[in-house]
């Protein structure tokens, strides 16, 4: 996997019962490596409820641990596929200039509280010397697939740049993120509205100053440096 994936001691052990890894490629349009231990789940989610004071007999959450199992499947995973497989495919365009993508939408959970963050994603990169370039869609499925883990904004933001990075190889890239935090609205200082920006810069859009400055206007949509 690429280095900047979720720590790998982390992640969950490999199963391929219940079909885990099947709703994992569906959701990803990748290849899985494995899939998530069910069984340990939806005992989890008992244990859970339970400690809650539920009565896990009643009708409406008699099937709560399994339907979590199920979703599991989908908002984590990106713990089981390489973002960089994401990227597998390159066109030798020749284009040279800035290549973005702007309001991405994704959502992740904060592996923190355990509660989603949700926002939008602004993807940008300027091709290398030989034009190499990726389906527009490939961007957006890159967001998503490291999204879908337990995360941090920051983490997301790097991870996407430095994929962005290794497998394009281009001359620059940047990332910008804008979420808003359920920890930070339903709990603690309980702001909800309140939105983090995380900012990732690469190659020649950390190291010229109006290059950076033109990306990060046109990809916020917060004004245009002039040409």
């Amino acid at each position: 996997m690429s280095q900047s994936t979720f720590p790998p001691a982390s992640r969950p052990e490999q199963h391929e019962a219940n079909g885990s890894s099947d709703r994992v490629a569906f959701v990803t349009n990748a290849t899985p490596q494995g899939g998530f231990d069910h069984d340990k789940l939806r005992e989890g989610v008992r244990l859970l409820l339970e400690g809650l004071g539920l009565d896990t007999s009643h009708p409406g959450i008699v099937d709560t641990p399994g339907r979590v199992a199920d979703m599991y499947d989908e908002i984590f995973a990106g713990l089981v596929v390489d973002p960089g497989d994401v990227l597998d495919v390159t066109f030798a365009e020749g284009h040279d200039e800035l290549v973005l993508i702007r309001d991405i939408p994704f959502a992740s959970i904060c592996e923190h509280h355990l509660v989603p963050f949700i926002g939008r994603a602004h993807v940008g990169y300027v091709p290398n010397e030989s034009g190499a370039v990726t389906g527009l869609s490939k961007l957006a499925r890159l967001v998503d697939v490291v999204a879908k883990r337990p995360n941090l904004q920051e983490r997301i933001t790097s991870t996407v740049a430095d994929t962005l990075m290794e497998q394009l190889e281009p001359k620059g890239a940047i990332v910008v993120l804008e979420a808003e935090h359920l920890c930070m609205s339903m709990r603690g200082v309980r702001k909800p509205g309140a939105q983090t920006v995380t900012s990732a810069v690469r190659g020649i859009m950390r190291d010229d100053p109006a290059t950076r400055a033109e990306a990060m206007a046109l990809a916020t949509g917060r004004g245009s440096s002039s040409t």
